[in-house]
């Protein structure tokens, strides 16, 4: 089963330690990160997926479990 989310929160070293646990936990970047300007701040998005063997999809899956 492949697993995908797309994290999103100011650019800040907050947000850039989420994604480095994510990568330490086995997901991969998926695509180039994005930058949008909201009016006050930064706010940067990355896409990550990560490749689960033997289990099949199920929509009610908690994702920050793995």
């Amino acid at each position: 089963m492949k697993l995908y989310r797309f994290i999103t929160g100011p650019d800040d070293s907050a947000f850039c330690m989420r994604i480095t646990q994510l990568l330490n936990n086995g997901w991969k970047l998926n695509g180039n990160p994005v930058l949008t300007f909201n009016g006050k701040s930064t706010i940067a998005g990355q896409s990550v997926i990560k490749k689960i063997k033997d289990k099949k999809f199920n929509k009610d899956i908690d994702l920050t479990k793995y």
